[in-house]
């Protein structure tokens, strides 16, 4: 599913479908304007023991609140609004105050659902805090229960009635994780694999979210079954400079694997003269590490795409040979496989996409040794776009090389480091020959044993 504002109706959720997580099929629209909303806003999927699948959305607009529809048919082409929505009722937009049993007064959160899950018997979901944050945690001396990232839970034995529950998690309030002025939206919460291929169970559960003002980022921690509350134990992020990662969406697959996916918001102007809106990056296998971080990789069936192998071995970047252009690659479509050996002594060390041959425009992908961090550099990449220098954290440890995985797909580019880190964002060259890719070093030197290219085939051509 993904949210679109379809011209003449409204906010609605398109659904596509796939065998394959590469090529992807339209079905009818899931949800839209209507049966008491102005749209549908973001939420999430579950699908009961029944097979009876449910999606949670944020009902539009003003003091509506949460919204649940079900599908029954094989190919959930049909969707049905539950007749009891709101089944969380909102007293203004995003937010909900009442009065409890002991005439204190109760608000929480009633904005972007996460996804159900069942738990004896019991369904589970959590309201998201922007509204909230921004009426009464945005000020320095606001009371530390509103400031920050905040998500309400919520309990229900039929799908339709729903008891609210209390904060589902605690946050740092000294702010050495998340800051008092992010909020938790777009939350997705799945139990984490301890292995790529998902065959490898774990006892962590990721809870996926956004900051507006800082885009993606996560928690890796336990599940208290007993309480009803998570229990945050590392956190991270996969956007750092601006929000161009955003709006994550999971999943968990057949196989037991996390896969995840986010909305790029560095759109090009004229939307509607070119009849579409926003784009995805790549689907990410998600899973947790043996220091309880979080591990990521592109999925393995983006493989498929792979065509005209071209192998590149034993490279030496030098103060006298920086650079080396690996020469036949298809520079705005390809996928790239380079293995820097260890102990390189370069200052920074990486590989330039989308380049132009007299380096007017380019965008650097390289390891900072001394801050110890991936970078993307596209302040050199073109006519447009948010052109920044993104510093993602990623400390090598000893004995241990750069291993880089990278995509170019026109305007997309992201790069996976280690299966630890990963950036994401989009260029946009102004000239046609932006198209060298260029293995380099900087202030010292570095050894490629190996890189790989490979021109990407079209998924769905269209």
């Amino acid at each position: 599913m993904y949210l679109y504002d379809r011209l003449g109706t409204g906010v609605c959720w398109g659904h596509i479908s796939s065998c394959d997580l590469v090529h992807w099929r339209h079905h009818p629209d899931a949800i839209g304007p209507g049966n008491g909303d102005e749209g549908c806003f973001s939420g999430g999927g579950f699908v009961d023991d029944d097979g009876t699948a449910y999606l949670t959305y944020w009902m539009l607009r003003g003091a509506k609140g949460l919204g649940i529809a079900k599908s029954t048919d094989r190919n959930y082409d049909h969707w049905t609004k539950l007749p009891e929505n709101p089944v969380v009722k909102s007293t203004e937009w995003g937010l909900t105050e009442l009065t409890d049993p002991d005439g204190e007064k109760l608000c929480y959160g009633s904005a972007d659902p996460t996804n159900i899950w069942k738990k004896d018997g019991k369904y589970y979901m959590c309201g998201g805090n922007l509204l909230l944050l921004n009426k009464y945690g945005a000020k320095k001396d606001s009371p530390e229960k509103f400031k920050g990232d905040h998500l309400y839970l919520f309990e229900s034995t039929d799908l339709r009635k729903w008891t609210y529950k209390g904060d589902f998690y605690d946050r740092k309030i000294d702010n050495s994780w998340t800051a008092a002025n992010e909020d938790n939206m777009c939350p997705s919460f799945l139990p984490l694999p301890a292995s790529s291929c998902g065959s490898k169970k774990s006892d962590k559960h990721l809870l996926l979210f956004i900051a507006h003002n800082r885009g993606c980022q996560y928690y890796v921690g336990s599940y208290d079954r007993k309480n009803d509350r998570f229990i945050p134990e590392t956190h991270g992020r996969m956007s750092w400079v601006d929000s161009t990662y955003f709006a994550p969406e999971a999943l968990v697959d057949d196989r037991g694997r996390q896969i995840m996916w986010a909305w790029l918001t560095d759109n090009p102007g004229g939307e509607k003269q070119r009849g579409w809106s926003g784009v995805y990056g790549l689907p990410r296998s998600l899973w947790v590490g043996d220091d309880n971080t979080l591990r990521m990789a592109p999925v393995e069936e983006l493989k498929k795409l792979r065509h005209h192998e071209q192998q590149f071995r034993d490279i030496r970047l030098t103060a006298e040979a920086p650079v080396k252009k690996l020469d036949g690659v298809v520079g705005d479509s390809c996928e790239l496989e380079i293995q820097f050996a260890p102990n390189a002594t370069a200052a920074r060390y990486g590989v330039r996409v989308r380049t132009s041959p007299g380096s007017e425009e380019t965008t650097l992908l390289y390891y900072d040794a001394k801050a110890k961090q991936l970078c993307m550099d596209s302040t050199k990449s073109g006519v447009g776009g948010r052109r920044a220098v993104e510093r993602a954290p990623l400390e090598l440890r000893q004995g241990e090389g750069l291993s880089l995985r990278v995509f170019v797909d026109k305007t997309v580019v992201e790069v996976y480091a280690n299966q630890r880190q990963a950036i994401c964002r989009r260029v946009y060259p102004g000239r046609n020959d932006s198209l060298d890719v260029v293995l380099y070093a900087e202030e010292g030197e570095a050894i490629v044993p190996s890189a790989k290219a490979w021109e990407m085939m079209p998924s769905n051509p269209y």
